[in-house]
């Protein structure tokens, strides 16, 4: 592992612990939290809104039911031995329209006669099951009832009827009579709770047998073929309202019960929390997702600013701040592998060494800004006037230095007469400090047994003997 990078994979391995953790407090928090809401709010709203829902479409019939006992035409039509049958059939047809019954229907507990619209139907008798539910209801203390039942003279479906007594003044039990309303809106609802909600409804009544349920989608008959139900099926059987949670395949589920007192039944609503967890699942793997993108994010862009850093550190270490020439050190160093190459190859190699004349009068006469203009000036022009293969550096103050690489002395004297002539007729040198800026400069061949020290050195003294034979010169050595 390259030791620059370390911070950068340190706080990279730190942010995604963290992420991860992070999210994955967050996913628990939330399936805790959807356990929680599945159980103490949905469950528990869903079966009010159930109730409500039959309710709403209770009432009218009960309305309606209620009116038709009270209704002295009828009463009297009954009193008065049921005469003309026209008149109690054109009644119950007009109450079936008007308020859009599934049918409607009158017995007579005298005659035991059962009309509906159609007009007379059957006679009662104790004989036929079908018709225990009048003799069951005539003597029941309660005035009304509901029943939920398949009725073969009505229809091959579940109805509600909805059963009302009739009295006369002195209260003498006259017969019993009603609507009956088809209750396909429950199964659509339980369909509607399935699809949408991924409810399971269903309702059973004080023998744990499920009369209502969700058509073709629920094959039981009985509490007592389910396992995980048949348990408990006493507990469920309660008129309080109760919660149960239990396995099922290794999936928890939660069922709540509501007892519904118009229709004598148990409603249950059964959830798979599994299914409720599904979008927390989607929601964590897309945070982690996130979370791991943006951690990589942080980690790539640390590490290009690690980088980009330390090639300005590089930069800095290997080059002068001012002119982005070599710096002393770097010069060093390279230098020292271009005499290694001359002593393996034969390579000619020359060194110069550069000092602006009279350079301090230019800083006291004119300030350091203006003197810093004329390095930067004067390192341009080297640059410029060198090969890619040279190399050149800011030795220090106003000195610089220049290997020439594959080149004789005599060849060097010629370039460096040329760098010469630049610098004294630069006008931009001139506009800074007034007057021609001129420099001495000092040349050596490389030799056999050279050092890094001794080349320089050489070269330093040809430059002071430029300056003192009246600079502006170029000595070699």
């Amino acid at each position: 592992m390259n030791s620059k990078y370390k911070i950068a994979i340190i706080i990279g391995v730190l942010l995604v612990v963290l992420s991860i953790s992070i999210t994955s407090i967050n996913y628990f928090v939330s399936l805790n939290n959807t356990q929680q809401q599945l159980k103490n709010q949905a469950l528990p709203l869903s079966l009010d809104n159930i109730y409500t829902e039959i309710q709403k479409h209770i009432i009218e019939p009960y309305l309606v039911s209620s009116m038709m006992a009270n209704d002295t035409f009828v009463q009297d039509w009954l009193i008065n031995d049921e005469e003309n049958y026209k008149k109690i059939e054109n009644y119950l047809s007009a109450i079936k329209n008007k308020y859009q019954m599934f049918t409607t229907y009158l017995v007579s507990n005298k005659s035991k006669n059962y009309y509906t619209q159609d007009g007379f139907i059957e006679t009662m008798t104790r004989d036929n099951p079908s018709n225990n539910w009048y003799f069951s209801f005539k003597q029941k203390s309660k005035n009304h009832e509901i029943n939920l039942d398949f009725n073969k003279n009505l229809s091959n479906s579940l109805i509600m009827f909805i059963n009302y007594k009739i009295f006369d003044r002195d209260y003498s039990f006259l017969g019993s009579t009603g609507v009956a309303i088809k209750i396909s809106y429950i199964n659509d609802m339980l369909k509607t709770f399935r699809q949408k909600y991924h409810f399971k409804v269903f309702f059973i009544n004080k023998d744990a047998d499920i009369v209502l349920s969700e058509k073709d989608n629920f094959k039981y008959s009985s509490l007592s073929e389910i396992d995980y139900l048949n348990s408990i099926k006493d507990d469920l059987i309660s008129k309080e309202s109760k919660s149960f949670e239990y396995q099922v395949d290794g999936k928890e589920h939660i069922l709540n019960t509501k007892y519904i007192p118009e229709l004598d039944l148990y409603l249950l609503v059964e959830a798979k929390t599994e299914d409720f967890l599904v979008h927390v699942k989607d929601i964590f793997y897309f945070n982690l997702i996130i979370s791991l993108f943006i951690s990589f994010f942080i980690i790539i862009t640390l590490v290009y600013l690690i980088k980009n850093y330390n090639k300005k550190l590089e930069h800095l270490a290997d080059y002068d701040m001012l002119t982005s020439l070599n710096n002393r050190r770097s010069f060093k160093s390279k230098l020292s592998r271009q005499i290694s190459i001359h002593q393996r190859n034969k390579n000619s190699l020359s060194l110069v060494f550069i000092d602006i004349d009279d350079f301090k009068t230019i800083n006291d006469n004119f300030g350091h800004e203006v003197g810093d203009k004329v390095l930067i000036r004067i390192s341009n022009i080297l640059k410029n006037s060198v090969r890619k293969s040279d190399l050149v550096a800011r030795w220090g103050g106003e000195e610089f230095i220049i290997v020439f690489i594959n080149s004789t002395l005599e060849d060097s004297i010629v370039s460096i007469e040329k760098i010469k002539g630049l610098i004294q007729s630069d006008y931009l040198l001139t506009e800074l400090a007034g007057s021609d800026i001129t420099a001495s400069f000092g040349v050596t061949q490389l030799k056999e047994k050279d050092s890094i020290d001794s080349i320089i050195n050489r070269a330093d003294q040809a430059m002071y003997r430029s300056k003192r034979t009246g600079k502006n010169k170029i000595e070699s050595i």
